[in-house]
């Protein structure tokens, strides 16, 4: 039996029942009563039936199902029948709202930046990587149209040839971005970027390294292969001349040797596969084996101090020893004869602190910031008089990255310089 068929048996019970009683009243009253009877049952039914259609229409207007009335007679199925659409309607919303909520936080994590659009290009929706990238604000922006937005002449023939299977490389914001449109439904399109600024800086970086590291070997290797083809052209060389080549060869394979030796440093430092073991640092010790070294690469040329006010820190202590050695080997050759060299171990404030000062020829501000790149030299014939690899300093930052410390240069030239490594506080070993 269909719902329909049941919903209106009731209906025509209660008529029947009405006519009944009226037929019954007229038997025993005569007709007049009984139609005046029946008119005021039909006027009832109508102000009920009136009553439950205005309720409906206030409903109608501000649909609820916790305001929905219960109803009488057939409006108790009509009631119930609006209550579970009502309900599913809800629920459908609730499911639909919690999964537009997980797509738009799903997509805020995103690192690529995500623009929808329709079909003329009018921003509809994006995430927060996309405004970082394009400089886009959801909430000012929205309903504009994207290439007014987005201003460039590449992106623009980009849109105008339509080849949206080929991804365009677009420089915008001093940021390198890979955009591309993908077009969804019918009208509806996709505006995607990926931002390869930082991917290009370390390429970059990748490739000056290669580059400056075959530089910086092919000259000593140059010099010992030309000494090498003399030898083997003048087999009679004179004991004097002999001694000067092998002198030379012999400076030059040290020097190729420390430069190995420093990148292999490095590519420890940078590894994953190496993590810091952490021991207990007796740092006077450290900084008395720094100040003897210092002591023997200045030949009695310097003026050498050390002062030890901090405790021991938690560490390692070759990293340590290499990190503190290049900062002090470094006051030492760029400093001139009858400089200082002041070394200070010290807690403060900030953290402990590690302070190397001298009196050397000093750095121009400029050159401040990219002092810790790898093969960065301010004067690069000094620092090749200096037999200096031009990684020292590289590896102080990577070592002090890997204890959690910064380091802060302060120079002026002709006044000298100084170098400021932090520790955190919790680094210290008490007793």
């Amino acid at each position: 039996m269909s719902q329909r068929l049941l919903f209106w048996i009731p209906v025509f019970l209660r008529l029947a029942l009405i006519l009944v009683g009226v037929g019954i009243l007229g038997y025993f009253y005569g007709p007049v009563p009984a139609l005046a009877a029946g008119m005021a049952v039909m006027c009832a039914l109508l102000i009920v039936q009136l009553h439950y259609l205005d309720q409906l229409a206030e409903w109608l207007e501000h649909p609820a199902s916790e305001k929905l009335p219960d109803g009488w007679g057939a409006w108790t199925e009509i009631f119930a029948r609006l209550y579970k659409l009502r309900r599913d309607d809800e629920k459908n919303r609730a499911e639909l709202s919690e999964w537009l909520a997980r797509f738009r936080q799903a997509m805020s994590l995103l690192p690529d930046g995500v623009v929808i659009m329709d079909d003329v290009l009018f921003l509809e929706w994006c995430n927060p990587a996309a405004e970082r990238h394009l400089g886009f604000d959801l909430g000012r922006d929205k309903g504009m149209r994207v290439t007014n937005l987005l201003r460039s002449p590449e992106f623009m023939d980009y849109i105008i040839l339509g080849r949206y299977d080929q991804a365009l490389t677009l420089s915008f914001r001093n940021r390198k971005l890979i955009v591309q449109i993908i077009p969804f439904e019918s009208r509806r399109q996709i505006l995607v970027t990926h931002d390869v600024t930082e991917f290009e800086r370390i390429e970059t970086m990748r490739r000056d390294f290669v580059a400056n590291a075959s530089h910086e070997l092919r000259t000593p290797l140059t010099v010992i292969n030309g000494f090498l083809e003399i030898a083997q052209s003048q087999p009679d060389l004179d004991s004097q001349t002999r001694g000067a080549h092998l002198k030379l060869m012999a400076e030059q394979g040290k020097r190729m040797q420390n430069l190995v030796e420093d990148m292999l440093t490095l590519t420890r430092l940078e590894s994953l596969d190496h993590p810091l073991r952490p021991e207990r640092v007796d740092v006077r010790g450290l900084l008395e084996q720094v100040r003897q070294e210092a002591l023997a690469l200045s030949a009695g040329r310097h003026r050498i101090s050390l002062e030890v006010a901090g405790p021991d820190i938690s560490g390692s202590t070759e990293e340590l020893r290499s990190a503190f050695g290049n900062l002090v080997s470094n006051a030492v050759r760029y400093t001139p004869a009858e400089g200082s060299i002041d070394i200070r171990w010290q807690e403060t404030e900030s953290g402990l602190q590690f302070i190397v000062r001298d009196t050397g020829i000093g750095i121009a501000s400029e050159h401040l910031s990219r002092l810790t790149e790898r093969f960065y030299r301010v004067d690069k014939g000094r620092s090749r008089e200096t037999q200096g690899t031009g990684l020292g300093l590289a590896i102080v930052k990577h070592v002090l990255l890997r204890h959690d410390a910064t380091l802060a240069i302060e120079s002026k030239p002709g006044e000298g310089s100084t170098f400021i490594a932090t520790f955190p506080k919790k680094a210290a070993v008490i007793g």
